[in-house]
């Protein structure tokens, strides 16, 4: 896989956000310098009109010039934005996961959510990750339907997807546990399915460390693994996570962890995104 249309993509996201500067809703709890600095930065850097959606009271203690919408459940009112297209985008920012997630699906008439998070190793290297809720990817047509989604949706960033799947050992391991067997009969699987489907996909057992060199697109061997992926890179490992996309085609939803308080690059893939539906609906009308 060629890593220069990655790069690329980077560089791409935040031309558009600053063509697009759509209006951004966050959501936030429990306030503090860092992450209304984060925001307003997004906003100084033209990436996008950002709506703070919370505690006025709280976020005013503080102190911000951004726009504030006063609730004390941003969990629901995110959804109703969204919804009414009162914003062209919604970032989670620090509102309750379980609580925000449940107001979407509720709001759109989802059964379950699918996400792709956008993460960069430490040594700059951008990469595509899912599953990353821990309760996702955990069967073989879940992994299968976020493999054809997601691949979708990185095309649309121009990019093509190549696909590397992860299971739990190596291929001599098998017989030493049957949890591992499991999961490497699952990555081979999987993978043949998806190059079946025409999307590029190896199993690269429990070797993330040469999936990364080859592929764009990870496939954890389910969303428990995929969040500490998603953990160790964006938290422990030097590396930054720019949020998580839920896979869809009418609005923008980017997932974010309340973990961290950097929340810039969320709002420019935010705006980004939103650019994109626009442009692509332009093309289908």
């Amino acid at each position: 896989m060629e890593k220069n249309g990655m790069y690329a993509l980077l560089e791409a996201i935040e031309v558009r956000a600053r063509a697009n500067r759509a209006r951004v809703a966050m959501g936030i709890r429990e306030p503090n310098p860092k992450t209304l600095e984060s925001a307003w930065k997004a906003q100084e850097l033209g990436y996008a009109q950002v709506v703070l959606v919370g505690s006025k009271k709280e976020i005013d203690k503080i102190g911000t010039e951004l726009e504030v919408i006063d609730t004390d459940n941003p969990e629901k009112v995110l959804s109703e934005l969204l919804v009414s297209r009162k914003v062209d985008a919604v970032i989670r920012g620090t509102a309750k996961a379980s609580g925000t997630l449940s107001n979407l699906k509720e709001a759109l008439g989802m059964k379950r959510v699918c996400r792709l998070a956008l993460l960069l190793t430490a040594d700059g290297t951008p990469f595509f990750l899912a599953p990353v809720g821990i309760d996702e990817g955990n069967t073989i047509s879940d992994k299968l339907r976020m493999i054809s989604l997601g691949a979708e949706h990185i095309r649309r960033l121009g990019v093509e997807p190549a696909v590397g799947v992860l299971s739990g050992g190596r291929i001599g391991d098998i017989g030493r546990d049957r949890r591992v067997d499991r999961t490497l009969a699952d990555g081979e699987f999987v993978a043949g399915r998806a190059k079946e489907l025409g999307i590029i996909a190896r199993h690269y057992t429990i070797l993330i460390e040469d999936a990364i060199k080859e592929s764009n697109f990870i496939v954890a061997p389910d969303g428990i693994s995929g969040n500490l992926i998603f953990r160790t890179i964006a938290f422990l490992g030097g590396g930054d996570g720019l949020g998580a996309p839920v896979l869809m085609d009418d609005y923008v939803f980017v997932d974010t962890s309340r973990v961290g308080g950097h929340f810039t690059k969320a709002i420019m893939l935010a705006s980004a995104l939103s650019y994109l539906n626009k442009e692509r609906k332009k093309v289908i009308h």
